[in-house]
């Protein structure tokens, strides 16, 4: 007890990082702003860089009754630091440039949320503690219990959503996608950079076309670029797949890699991102599995960027429905909603039917199962490669659903499975509808004249 009174009331023993980033989730964050403000003391930060700019945003706050968004604050420390000196106001516009730079969420943040939490309302406690005892020589028991239970009150979570008065601001602040690059300079020109954080793509094939090759090199694009990927397999073993991250990184064929092992850790080891891949049996996982894993590497402050399921349609669902539609639009909903809870983009692959097996375009209509499924996807893009492209390493790239751009394009696209090697060249002249159409005349002039020969034949004989 007595080491609690007598604890120095600051977060120095946290250490500056710890406190630069509590700042941060301050301004960022509005409920926790609102949850921390009823316990927190600016004193209790020992850096008067971050005590005066926290102080901006609460005075902000208790003026407008809003909470400042970022351009606001970046408004204020132009315009309202005229009384500190000259040193002090560079310390809090060189901390304001330092996390503005920063384009990731802060590490740990519930871990800087509750560590922050507990110390503040301990004080607060303790103050009550401290006032309580003159109370007693008076038996104003009545008045002790109040000033204890209004202490404890103090700090509890009351985020109850957005708030159509104090969120004012964040209706008009442009809401940052932070897309992350296909690797494809094409494609990013028509998604607006690639695919956003809190955003689901679909990855669209037959059997044997590609579907997985394709996210390999999604999450080999975004490694490269220094953001961490999890990768989860339910078909393919989690080693096989490493392999193929080694060949679509260092461009060494599928079949050499292993016997090649120098060259590729030469490659690989300095890849800026990190990778996890977790291997999970075939219908083993659901989307509850997947988050539970995703917990866990998010204790350990892994930041997750991306996220890759191959593929989707393998996951278990979490409740039994009696047709299996049901159960993949469920499914693709799930993985939606993982994309926007880990703030984190979620690329996954989907199987078509029959229809698309030789297909020259594969569109929409060839998705096995579930259609309903596509109705959550942000970004869908089918590849189709006939027999005679497999052979010519060709192909065919087709946007069949976009919400940042226009879709109904077509590409033809360069693609070396054997390692891992997918280009995306200049769009095709003709339109998706033109493709089709000619690849079922030449179907049908085929398919007449066979049976032409077949009558020769029949004749003759």
């Amino acid at each position: 007890m007595s080491q609690f009174l007598n604890e120095a009331p600051t977060f120095e023993r946290y250490g500056t990082k710890f406190q630069e980033n509590l700042v941060q989730l301050i301004l960022d964050d509005r409920a926790f702003a609102d949850q921390v403000s009823e316990v927190l003391d600016i004193n209790f930060l020992e850096l008067k860089y971050l005590r005066v700019f926290v102080e901006k945003i609460f005075d902000y706050r208790k003026k407008y009754g809003t909470h400042p968004t970022r351009d606001t604050i970046t408004t204020i420390l132009r315009t309202d630091l005229d009384k500190e000196n000259e040193l002090l106001q560079k310390q809090i516009r060189d901390y304001y440039a330092r996390i503005s730079a920063n384009e990731f969420s802060v590490e740990g943040e519930q871990h800087i949320k509750d560590i922050s939490l507990d110390f503040c309302k301990k004080q607060k406690l303790k103050e009550a503690m401290i006032k309580s005892v003159g109370l007693i020589q008076n038996s104003s028991y009545d008045e002790i219990s109040k000033i204890i239970n209004d202490a404890l009150k103090l700090g509890t979570d009351n985020n109850h959503g957005y708030d159509f008065i104090l969120d004012f601001e964040k209706r008009f602040e442009l809401k940052a996608r932070n897309p992350i690059s296909t690797g494809w300079e094409l494609i990013d020109n028509i998604s607006k950079g690639g695919l956003g954080r809190g955003e689901l793509g679909v990855v669209i094939a037959p059997t044997g076309a590609g579907k997985s090759m394709a996210l390999v090199h999604l999450g080999a694009m975004a490694l490269q670029a220094g953001l961490n990927v999890v990768h989860y397999t339910l078909e393919l073993q989690d080693k096989v797949v490493a392999l193929r991250y080694d060949s679509c990184i260092t461009g060494i064929q599928l079949a050499e890699v292993k016997d090649q092992k120098q060259i590729v850790w030469e490659g690989v080891k300095d890849v800026k991102g990190k990778l996890i891949i977790k291997e999970y049996p075939t219908k083993s996982a659901s989307t509850n599995t997947i988050k539970h894993h995703l917990e866990k590497l998010k204790r350990k402050d892994f930041r997750i960027d991306m996220v890759i399921v191959d593929y989707g349609d393998l996951i278990r669902p979490i409740s039994a429905q009696k047709e299996k539609r049901i159960e993949l639009e469920s499914i693709y909903e799930e993985l939606r909603g993982l994309a926007q809870v880990y703030q984190c983009t979620l690329w996954t692959a989907s199987q078509t039917n029959r229809s698309g097996l030789n297909a020259e375009v594969i569109t929409m209509e060839s998705i096995s199962e579930a259609f309903n499924k596509c109705f959550v996807a942000d970004f869908i893009f089918t590849i189709s490669r006939t027999i005679k492209d497999k052979n010519m390493n060709e192909g065919r790239l087709f946007v069949a659903k976009n919400r940042n751009g226009p879709d109904g394009l077509v590409f033809p696209i360069f693609m070396d499975t054997s390692n891992v090697k997918i280009k995306v060249l200049s769009q095709s002249a003709e339109t998706a509808t033109e493709i089709i159409e000619k690849a079922t005349k030449k179907q049908e002039e085929s398919l007449k004249q066979k049976y032409k020969n077949y009558k020769k034949e029949k004749k003759a004989s």
